[in-house]
């Protein structure tokens, strides 16, 4: 469990990366698909930073956390970064929706990558459990 965990952390980064890459360069392909989606519109608004800090950033550290936790066997701690990851990334999706109504491609594939973890997270504390029984 702990290395599935890790490796959806691994292509989370990846999608953080690029989002990121798309946040700092005008010269990348902004992925716009359509007028619904297009990653560079949502990489480039006031809400892809927060105090500064892209939030594609935030999202690798937090990704190479919950990788760190997970290869460490330290599930409660991988569950709850996997929870905080979770709530921020449903943040950010209620802004593509309801404010920005347009999409990022990656922002989409963090949101699912994170979602997974976090059921993930669960059942490998369940079953943690269940073992100390």
């Amino acid at each position: 469990m702990r290395y599935l965990i890790a490796l959806l952390a691994i292509a989370g980064i990846v999608a953080s990366t690029l989002a990121l890459r798309i946040h700092y360069s005008m010269d990348a392909p902004p992925c716009d698909i359509n007028a619904h989606w297009d990653c560079g519109i949502v990489n480039h608004s006031r809400y892809s930073v927060i105090h500064g800090i892209p939030v594609a950033a935030i999202g690798i550290v937090g990704y190479a956390a919950i990788a760190l936790f997970a290869l460490t066997r330290r599930y409660w701690l991988t569950l709850a970064a996997s929870i905080v990851g979770l709530a921020f990334a449903l943040y950010l999706t209620n802004i593509e929706a309801r404010i920005l109504q347009i999409w990022c491609l990656y922002c989409v594939i963090s949101q699912t990558i994170i979602a997974v973890i976090t059921l993930l997270s669960i059942a490998a504390v369940i079953g943690l459990r269940k073992a100390k029984s």
